[in-house]
């Protein structure tokens, strides 16, 4: 009852065949494709370095423009008296 029923014949099994293409490697150009670190770290640094630069450049100059109008309020706020 719970044994496995065979079949009468036998099949024979499937094989696939498949055709391999063998490539031939591609000859390098004597250089390694992969960037030189680093120089791609002096860029990204320099990068980082005048990007600060540039951000203290800009709060200075806010707070010039803020102590210039502070200063000139003060000198037509005593002229006025």
């Amino acid at each position: 009852m719970f044994r496995p029923h065979l079949p009468d014949t036998p099949h024979p099994p499937t094989t696939l065949t498949t055709q391999h293409q063998v490539q031939a490697p591609v000859p390098s150009a004597g250089r390694p494709l992969t960037p030189y670190w680093g120089a791609v770290a002096a860029v990204v640094v320099v990068g980082i370095v005048l990007t600060a630069l540039l951000a203290a450049v800009a709060v200075t100059a806010v707070s010039v423009a803020v102590a210039a109008v502070v200063l000139s309020s003060l000198v037509t706020g005593a002229t006025r008296r």
